[in-house]
């Protein structure tokens, strides 16, 4: 499917990878950021590490890069989404989904090691350094198989920048601390899903459409290995398409299939797709206010 085809507008669409990152603490917890207020995009909102995928994502080929385009039902390109994930994840959060070539998970936890990943992430961030020339420089891989594509976002028309979103669910790394950049995000915590979604309706949480959809989903599961291995099972397929329906004095709500209203058909069909369910996040949620 071409996002330019299927939501034209005058804003371009750009491709943007986001990760949920999920940690047992001791039940399930998410990792989210708090965007700057006067951000030029969704400011002040409670979101999933992610960002735009950047040229330096692309260019991979073989065998997995052909799995990538497989999952994603693009002709290529496809892995580019999985590396600006990784890429988007370090630079915002200060975590880095890399692994050594035993395949261990770095651990940045020991003092000089943290201290010269920091000084990486910084120059990352700034643009001054590429995120594959520290890979190479630490003898490392990036993780790529431990994040699991689960889900589809495009943003409507009308924002003054729109994307066309995929999906991760990933454990988050051990020996590892989530500090946000201060730049585009100034403030991360481990969240409940469920909690979340309440502090969202009370009005503590500003969440987007996506975000508050994919936390239904995670609410739904008792852990992490069960959110991820139910993630592994679906990233092949079938999508699901979401719908939003206009309330009087409610605004909009998010609809998911399961919902007693979406499957009565109610509800538009909006640019959004699920790869990735959970049994408890089936029933009516929260209502979003436009």
């Amino acid at each position: 499917m071409n996002a330019q085809e299927t939501a034209p507008s005058d804003v371009p669409i750009r491709p943007a990878a986001t990760v949920m990152l999920l940690a047992d603490r001791p039940d399930l917890h998410v990792l989210m950021l708090r965007r700057r207020a006067g951000s030029a995009f969704v400011g002040g909102m409670s979101v999933f590490p992610g960002g735009g995928v950047d040229e330096e994502d692309g260019g991979a080929s073989g065998a997995e890069a052909s799995l990538a385009n497989l999952r994603l039902g693009v002709r290529e390109g496809g892995l580019a989404y999985w590396m600006a994930a990784i890429r988007e994840t370090f630079e915002e959060a200060g975590l880095l989904l890399a692994r050594s070539a035993d395949g261990v998970l770095v651990d940045l936890s020991e003092g000089e090691r943290a201290q010269r990943f920091a000084s990486h992430r910084a120059e990352v961030d700034a643009g001054r350094r590429r995120l594959g020339a520290v890979l190479e420089e630490e003898a490392l891989l990036p993780a790529t198989d431990s994040l699991f594509y689960v889900a589809r976002w495009i943003t409507p028309a009308g924002p003054p920048r729109r994307y066309d979103t995929r999906f991760f669910a990933a454990a988050a790394p051990l020996g590892q601390q989530a500090l946000p950049d201060q730049r585009e995000a100034v403030h991360s915590e481990w969240v409940r899903p469920a909690d979340a979604l309440a502090r969202f309706e009370s009005g503590e949480l500003a969440l987007l459409p996506p975000t508050q959809g994919m936390l239904r989903v995670l609410a739904g599961f008792e852990d992490s290995p069960q959110a991820l291995e139910a993630a592994r099972r679906q990233q092949e397929g079938p999508d699901l398409q979401v719908r939003m329906l206009r309330e009087m004095s409610d605004g909009w709500q998010v609809l998911l299939p399961g919902d007693a209203a979406y499957e009565r058909g109610e509800g538009k069909a909006i640019e959004g797709w699920l790869r990735w369910s959970s049994e408890a996040a089936l029933g009516e949620g929260p209502r979003e206010d436009v």
